[in-house]
Parts: structure tokens; sequence; C-alpha cells
């Protein structure tokens, strides 16, 4: 039988889960205000310091049992706020101020395109399925704007970018969820390790990074897309298999 002082440590330490997950909505703070500041280089590594809190979040919650500990709390939702917040809202406000944008109202309705997409996107019952995938592109706008910012794109290869993805949103492709996705677990949370390591290195060589370490972390990318596409394909012949 757990101890009153045991269960009290144990609650407060799920409880402290909660708050490293909010810590996410302060780095959004500062995104919004280093990116009006002009501070881009900053702004990037306050996305990583975000990216590196959201993937450990998880691990911690399902360590400490926070569901069970602190069963009034939602932190899914929480979560969900925290992601919109620095993987969608931030990344357009950076590429809108930092020029990445068309200029005048236009570079604002540009911004509010992925903006719109992503709000259905957090909002649909299915957007994380029970396996553990994300049904359509998963609002990455955060990693979309790294790379445009680091490639120097110009506010035409931006739109463009950011439209074609938010198409993605609504093409129902299961994409692997990194930490969760349980086939090729190993292999993506190796490579997804080393696609931080290497996103450090780009952003420390900024503005003129190595060509070899910008390719190496897009090749990561293109893993994950590939990857994400095999499966979905895969789970859609067995569906037809079974109900032929």
């Amino acid at each position: 039988m757990t101890s009153p002082a045991a269960s009290a440590t144990a609650r407060l330490a799920a409880a402290a889960v909660h708050a490293y997950t909010a810590l996410g909505v302060v780095l959004a703070l500062l995104m919004v205000h280093f990116s009006y500041a002009g501070e881009v280089e900053l702004v990037l590594w306050l996305f990583l310091a975000a990216m590196v809190v959201d993937g450990t979040d998880g691990f911690a919650a399902r360590r400490w049992r926070v569901k069970e500990l602190v069963p009034g709390f939602d932190g899914a939702l929480l979560d969900n706020i925290v992601d919109y917040i620095t993987y969608a809202f931030a990344p357009m406000i950076l590429l809108w101020s930092a020029g990445f944008l068309p200029a005048g109202w236009l570079g604002g309705v540009v911004a509010s395109v992925p903006l719109l997409a992503s709000c259905f996107q957090f909002c649909r019952s299915d957007a994380k399925t029970d396996d553990h995938f994300f049904l359509g592109f998963p609002s990455y706008w955060n990693i979309a704007a790294f790379y445009l910012v680091v490639l120097g794109a110009g506010p035409t290869a931006t739109t463009i970018t950011l439209l074609v993805l938010t198409v993605l949103v609504f093409v129902p492709v299961r994409y692997v969820y990194p930490s969760r996705t349980e086939t090729a677990w190993w292999p993506t949370m190796t490579l997804t390790t080393l696609w931080f390591v290497l996103y450090a290195v780009v952003l420390a060589q900024y503005p003129s990074p190595s060509w070899w370490a910008v390719a190496l972390s897009a090749a990561y990318v293109v893993y994950y897309a590939a990857l994400s596409l095999h499966l979905t394909l895969s789970r859609r012949r067995s569906a037809e298999l079974a109900t032929a």
C-alpha cells in the first residue's frame, strides 16, 4: 500500500509534468516577441526548445502516471493548446514579420490559411488515431519555417510551400507519431534524435550552414514522409484484401 507521503509526492511529480508542458506557452510568447524584434535565429532556437519539451513530456506523463494521479486535469487539451501556438501560430508570425511572406495584407492572408487549416485539424476527433498516427499533415509549420528561413526562401516559394502543406492537412495520409508509432519505432526515434542534433548544427552555423548538415537533416524529412506514405498505402492494401 502506498503511503500518504509517497502518494502526495507522486501527485506532485505528476502535476510537475503538466507544468513542464505548459512552459511551451512561455516559449511561444518569447517566439512572438523576438520575431517582431527581428531576432530570427533566436526564434529558431526557441522552436527547438519547444520541440524538445513536446517530445519528452509524453514520456514523462506515462512515467509518472499523470492521467491516474491528476484525473481532473486534461493534459491532452493542454498539449494541443501549446502545440497550436508553438507549431502553427508562432511560425506564421515569424515568417510574416521577417519578410518571408508577401508584403502587406496578402502576407496576412497567406499566414492565415495554415492557421485556419490547423484549427480544423486540432479539433478533429481522429487527428490522432488509436494506433498512434497523425491523420493529415500534422501542423509541423515550425519545421517548415525552419527550412524556409535557413534556405532563404523568397515570398513566392514560401507561399507555395505553405499552400501545398495546407492541402496535405486534408489528405488522409497517416503520418508517423515519432515517439508512439510502434512500426519502425527504434530507427525512427534514433533518426529523430539525430535530426534534433542536426537542427542545432545547422542553426549554430546560420546564416551560412554547411550544405551537408542541411542535406542530412532534410534526408530525415524524406524518410519520415516516405515511411508515413508507405504505412498508409500498406494499411489500405490490407483493408482492400480483407474486404475482397
